[in-house]
């Protein structure tokens, strides 16, 4: 009776207990001691010092970005800080990270933490999946590893110390040493929000995220120097769009920093801890973070999302970041369109404005310049970003018209001085047109148009007005001239049919004599190449430019075609591209002017031996991916006419002087053979890189994804596809590579880099799966040269439903017997070093 009533008691107090859950003060797990190892899985987070309870310390994974919570520090107001794995819950990825949460009443009566604020990230360009591992090791370091063990992170801290790790009520991730003091902290390394008392110092940056739910790194930086404080947007290299200079004597040799402190953003210019900041930017009733946004603004947060300060309001407007509209768009006050003959974008990725009629590269003839007056840009900030400085405008416009590639140029100019700066954007980002008054100066915007747009009335109402007197007093008149002026052209044209010397003009290209080439030269001296269509020459021009020139030998178009195809390839320009900048067409002599590359191919430093070979770092083997990548994404999906490299190697990838890849004999395919359709009969290529679809003669542009998923995967291993040089296993790389890939042991086939690999190594297996991508035998399942770069750049995930079997060996002979039979139809013989 006794023991019954025990238990009576007992399920009583559990049921009190119970009821009262949801209004008790929930435990502050803020603190954890060597070792400990939390496990990301859907299940639950354990943290095998102290388990945490569901549903306290995670997010419900329907109501978007979520994190299962590691450890917490409780605040005022039902608010703490958290650090666990976050997810966007779009996808399987995790990001290490310090955020702010709130604790809020649901319906039915249950705490629980919400409003999530992410205010510092470890690994936020390298994600972690489901049961990702992070672990404070016994010696003393913090490291994150994904689910295959890849090292993703870490604190370098081993050996100094540490005894425990703990989550400051100031949103500090801490680790610290028996005396409790701070070995390692996050506030040493901002990512795009500062924390109150948190310092951005010199030489640290603030990094925008891509998007609101994409925290990888986008195209903003903020940093602060011991000049003042700079915001940037990077496109092709970093643009300035604000600064705040401070003026007077500095110390060089203390540090300089912003500081979020008190309600205020305080920028102290070299001194450690002055009693007054050189600046203070604003003062908001409140701030619980200070965060560096995807659009270039950097604002204060209070109360979570809901309560917003804009920091530089008082210094830019609206319209003065780069992306306030969309590309080649005028913003004022706030509000987007388009000028001249351009339309909205109908693309939900490239948004901004395009030519109703594209500009064609037929010549200066072909187009001309639209002048929209009070057009302003972002960059005029910073004046060393002048292409052109103390021109006029006429120079600026040439300059634009002589680049078959320039949109808008734009020249700012002093009152009453003819004379000033010409701005060449690339790419042309948000245009500004508020109807400000700037001080001291004007500006203007020329947009190239075709040349039979008009879109100035009183031009045409006056066009049309001579037009009509004309043919009123002079037809009879006019009409003799017109058939004078034919005739003198005919006669003319028939001329130079029967003359073999080429006197057509070739827009977009220089052209040369053979005797200046030979001059260039020293009479085709030093030969960098050589092949069956000709050789490659070193040569200086005139003004000092270094040049590839190339010999054609033997070429089998006629001189409409050849100069047409020339045309063509004269009108490309890309960054990633080498430029043809000039033709020679002299009766039977045929050249090519290129830039020249100083590094040469790609293959001698990625395959050289002795004293050629150079062991590249993992950057500058991801930068050289990354080029090829972008440079055949132009040439498929950017160009007028979609060109086929159809012979993607090493060989065909040069280097100039900073390692910059540029992809080269892009435009051979199309010289030799001018197919039209998208079915092509004849092999061209070199064996190795040639796609198994060749066999079936039905070529598209995945062909050339095929070759550059092989060329990635050289680049990647260190070694050829195929090597009977040594005594190797697998002497063809791709079937060893498939292989490892399948079973998940990639890391065995990374090549020899010299830099250390302990922090690369996830990035790199993440790159050679994009290959394998690229590799596969179903030219339908690989991905565009576009969905490549993007995956490069860390705003696109890879297929994970891969085939990873290889074209047969009779597929593969079947190609190379082809291939060897047909060696004069291949652009190829032409890829030796520039």
């Amino acid at each position: 009776m006794a023991l019954a009533s025990l238990k009576h008691v007992l399920k009583l107090l559990i049921i009190v207990l119970l009821k009262n859950l949801t209004s008790a003060q929930i435990p502050d797990y803020h603190t954890a001691k060597i070792p400990t190892t939390w496990i990301n899985n859907n299940v639950s987070v354990v943290n095998v010092t102290k388990p945490l309870t569901y549903p306290y310390y995670s997010f419900n994974q329907s109501s978007g970005p979520f994190m299962r919570i590691l450890m917490l520090k409780e605040m005022e107001k039902d608010m703490a800080y958290a650090c666990g794995f976050a997810s966007n819950g779009e996808d399987d990825s995790f990001v290490f990270s310090v955020g702010v949460v709130r604790l809020r009443q649901d319906s039915v009566g249950i705490r629980r933490w919400s409003d999530l604020e992410l205010v510092w990230f470890a690994n936020r360009n390298q994600p972690v999946h489901e049961n990702g591992t992070l672990q404070l090791l016994q010696d003393g370091d913090l490291v994150l590893k994904d689910v295959d063990g890849t090292l993703v992170w870490s604190t370098s801290t081993t050996n100094k110390f540490v005894s425990g790790i703990k989550m400051m009520e100031t949103g500090n991730l801490v680790l610290h040493d028996m005396y409790n003091e701070t070995v390692w902290q996050s506030f040493d390394h901002p990512t795009d929000t500062l924390l109150p008392g948190q310092k951005l110092r010199a030489g640290q940056r603030l990094v925008a995220r891509v998007s609101s739910s994409n925290w990888t790194e986008g195209n903003y930086f903020l940093s602060v120097t011991n000049q003042g404080l700079f915001a940037f947007y990077i496109s092709n290299k970093p643009q300035m769009y604000f600064k705040f200079l401070v003026t007077g004597e500095r110390d060089s040799f203390n540090e300089s920093y912003v500081k979020a402190v008190n309600g205020t953003l305080a920028l102290y210019i070299c001194s450690t801890e002055p009693n007054e900041p050189n600046a203070v930017f604003s003062r908001p009733s409140r701030m619980n973070f200070l965060r560096y946004d995807y659009d270039g603004h950097l604002r204060s947060y209070a109360e979570g999302s809901d309560q917003q300060t804009n920091f530089l309001a008082d210094f830019i407007g609206v319209c003065d970041y780069p992306t306030a509209c969309g590309s080649l768009e005028l913003c004022s006050n706030g509000l987007c369109s388009c000028p001249g003959p351009f339309k909205r974008s109908n693309d939900r990725q490239n948004n901004g404005c395009v030519e109703v009629s594209p500009v064609e590269c037929n010549g200066q003839r072909s187009h001309k310049m639209m002048r929209v007056s009070d057009v302003y840009y972002f960059n005029y900030v910073d004046t060393e970003a002048a292409a052109l400085r103390g021109t006029d405008v006429e120079s600026c416009q040439e300059l634009c018209m002589r680049n078959c590639s320039c949109k808008v140029v734009l020249f700012r100019y002093f009152t009453n001085i003819s004379s000033g700066d010409c701005f060449l954007p690339s790419p042309v980002l948000t245009l500004i047109n508020d109807g400000k008054e700037r001080s001291g100066y004007e500006s203007s915007a020329f947009i190239k148009i075709p040349n039979d747009t008009e879109n100035d009335t009183d031009s045409i109402a006056a066009r049309r007005i001579g037009i009509i007197a004309g043919s009123i007093s002079g037809a009879f008149l006019l009409i003799a001239i017109c058939v004078s002026i034919l005739i003198a052209f005919k006669r003319k044209q028939t001329l130079q049919e029967n003359n073999d010397d080429y006197s057509d003009e070739i827009s977009g290209t220089l052209r040369f004599s053979y005797e200046q080439l030979k001059v260039a030269t020293g009479n085709f001296q030093q030969k960098l190449g050589q092949g069956g269509f000709g050789s490659v020459y070193e040569g200086v021009l005139q003004d000092g430019q270094k040049v590839a020139v190339k010999v054609l030998d033997g070429f089998g178009q006629g001189k409409r075609e050849f100069l047409a195809e020339v045309q063509t390839i004269g009108s490309i320009h890309h960054v990633n591209l080498v430029r043809l900048i000039g033709v020679c067409a002299e009766k039977e002599h045929k050249l090519l002017i290129y830039d020249f590359m100083s590094n040469g191919s790609l293959d001698k430093w990625i395959f050289g031996t002795g004293a050629t070979q150079f062991t590249f770092n993992w950057q500058i083997r991801r930068s050289i991916i990354h080029d090829i990548a972008k440079g055949l994404a132009y040439l498929h999906e950017e160009c007028r006419q979609r060109i086929v490299h159809l012979d993607v190697k090493p060989q065909n990838i040069l280097l100039d002087d900073k390692f910059c890849a540029k992809v080269s004999d892009f435009g051979l395919a199309k010289l030799v053979d001018k197919d039209q359709s998208r079915i092509v009969t004849r092999i061209r290529g070199t064996p190795g890189y040639l796609a198994p679809e060749w066999f079936s003669a039905f070529i598209t542009e995945k062909a050339d994804v095929y070759s550059f998923g092989v060329v990635a995967m050289e680049i990647l291993c260190g070694r050829k596809n195929v090597d009977y040089s040594h005594s190797l296993e697998y002497p063809h790389l791709l079937s060893l590579f498939m292989e490892k890939a399948e079973n998940n042991q990639l890391i065995d086939m990374i090549g020899n880099y010299n830099d250390d690999l302990q922090f690369n190594t996830s990035e790199i297996i993440r790159m050679m799966k994009l290959a394998v991508w690229c590799l596969q035998s179903d030219f339908t399942l690989r991905p565009s040269m576009s969905m490549v770069v993007k995956v490069i750049e860390g705003t696109m995930d890879i297929e994970t439903q891969l085939d990873y079997s290889i074209p047969n060996s009779q597929t593969i002979a079947a190609i190379k017997r082809i291939a060897d039979t047909t060696t004069t139809l291949f652009p190829s013989i032409l890829s030796g070093p520039r």
